[in-house]
C-alpha cells in the first residue's frame, strides 16, 4: 500500500514564508502516517477473553450491542494504570441477521490502528463464540451530544474550541485515507481533561478512491451521499459544516419529521443562517456547507488547511488546541464512572453461547 498517497502537505511552495502551523501539522502528519501503516499490516488480533475483565457498568445499549464500563484485570502492561475502560459488545447473530458484518470488520481494523489525540483509543479487541469485543478508552464526560444540549447552543468561541479538534480529528483520519461517515454529536465524547474525541467507527472505511455505500444520520448527510453518487472525504467535510452549524444555533440546518423531507432539504441546500451568527462564521460555513464537491472547503487540495487558515479560527492557535493547551469550558466529574452516561444501568448481561456457529463469517476478527 502507498503510504505517500491522501497525505495533504502545505508550505511546500519556496516562494511563500511557511506557516508554523502547516509545519507541525505536516511533521505530525508524516509521523502518523507512518504509524498507521505499520499497524495496518500486522493482523492486530488479541488472546483475551471476558474473563480477564470486571464489569461494572452498561454505559449504553443499541440495536446489537451494548457498552460496558469495566475494570482489566488481565496481565497487558498498557492497562496497567488505567482504572477503567469500556468495552463495545457486539452479538454475532445480530451483526450478522443486520448486515453488518462489513462495517464490524471495518471498525475493528480501523479503530485498533488509530493514534490521534482527538480519536477514541482501541486497546485490543478479541471474540469467544458468542460475542465480539472491542476494548477502547472509558471517556468519562460521556457524549458531547448530553452536553450540548444542557447548553442549548455555545458561543462562537467555545464552538471554535470543540470545532477545531473535530477538524484536526478529520485531518489525522483524511491523511490516513479514512473516512468518518457519521459525525454527529452523538458519536463525540468528553474526555478526563474536557477535550473532545471521535468515538464509534463503526462507519469508518479506508477508502483510497471513492465509495458509493448510503450510510449515516439523515441530518448530517451530505448531498452527493443523497444523490447517489461516489464520494470520499466529502462527506466528513459537509458533516463539519453541520456540526459547527448546531453547535451555534442550537439545531441542525435541516430537519423534518419526515426523513424523506430532510433529504429533499438536504439537496435544494437553502440554509438559513442566523442573525446571530457573525459574519466570518457565516462565510465558513457557506464555504463547507456547499453542495459542489469542487468548491466544499476541506475537499479541495488542501484538506482542512482551508478550513484551519479560515478568518473564523483566526484567534484559534492549533498547535496549541494539538497540545492541549486551552482551558476547557467544562471538566466532567471524575470520581465517578456514570455521572455523565444518562442511560447506564447496573444490570450487566452478556449473552453466552456454546459451540461458536460463525466461525467464517467472523474469522478475521
Amino acid at each position: 500500500m502507498d503510504e505517500s498517497s491522501g497525505l495533504m502537505l502545505r508550505g511546500s511552495d519556496p516562494d511563500k514564508e511557511p506557516d508554523p502551523v502547516d509545519i507541525f501539522l505536516n511533521k505530525y502528519l508524516a509521523e502518523a502516517r507512518r504509524d498507521f501503516y505499520g499497524k495496518w499490516s500486522q493482523s492486530l488480533k488479541s488472546a483475551e477473553n471476558i474473563d480477564n475483565f470486571v464489569l461494572r457498568k452498561v454505559l449504553g445499549s443499541g440495536s446489537f450491542g451494548q457498552v460496558i464500563a469495566a475494570s482489566y484485570k488481565g496481565k497487558r502492561p498498557d492497562l496497567a494504570n488505567i482504572p477503567i475502560v469500556a468495552i463495545k459488545v457486539l452479538r454475532k447473530a445480530d451483526v450478522l441477521k443486520t448486515h453488518q458484518v462489513e462495517h464490524t470488520l471495518n471498525e475493528k481494523k480501523v479503530s485498533l490502528c488509530l493514534n490521534s489525540e482527538f480519536l477514541m483509543r482501541t486497546y485490543f479487541a478479541f471474540k469467544d463464540s458468542a460475542n465480539l469485543y472491542i476494548v477502547m478508552e472509558f471517556m468519562p464526560g460521556g457524549e458531547f451530544y448530553v452536553f450540548l444540549r444542557q447548553k442549548g447552543r455555545f458561543p462562537e468561541p467555545i464552538t471554535q474550541f470543540y470545532a477545531a479538534q473535530v477538524v484536526l480529528a478529520l485531518q489525522y483520519m483524511h491523511s490516513m485515507q479514512l473516512v468518518y461517515r457519521d459525525l454527529k454529536p452523538e458519536n463525540i465524547l468528553i474526555g478526563a481533561s474536557g477535550y473532545i474525541k471521535l468515538g464509534d467507527f463503526g462507519f469508518a472505511k479506508h477508502v483510497p478512491g471513492k465509495t458509493w455505500t448510503l450510510c449515516g444520520t439523515p441530518q448530517y448527510m451530505a448531498p452527493e451521499l443523497l444523490l447517489h453518487k461516489s464520494y470520499g472525504k466529502s462527506v466528513d467535510c459537509w458533516g463539519l459544516g453541520i456540526l459547527i452549524f448546531e453547535m451555534c444555533a442550537g439545531f441542525v440546518p435541516f430537519d423534518d419529521s419526515n426523513p424523506m423531507k430532510i433529504y429533499d432539504k438536504i439537496v435544494a441546500c437553502n440554509v438559513k443562517y442566523p442573525k446571530s451568527f457573525s459574519r466570518e462564521l457565516t462565510d465558513l460555513l457557506m464555504n463547507i456547507i456547499q453542495p459542489d464537491v469542487t468548491k466544499r472547503f476541506g475537499n479541495l487540495k488542501d484538506g482542512m488547511y482551508d478550513v484551519i487558515h479560515h478568518i473564523w479560527f483566526k484567534k484559534v492557535d492549533f498547535v496549541r488546541i494539538h497540545q492541549q493547551f486551552y482551558k476547557p469550558p467544562w471538566k466532567p466529574n471524575t470520581q465517578s464512572i456514570v455521572d455523565n452516561f444518562s442511560k447506564a444501568v447496573s444490570n450487566v448481561k452478556l449473552p453466552k453461547g456454546g459451540k461458536d456457529s460463525y466461525t467464517k463469517e467472523f474469522e478475521e476478527f
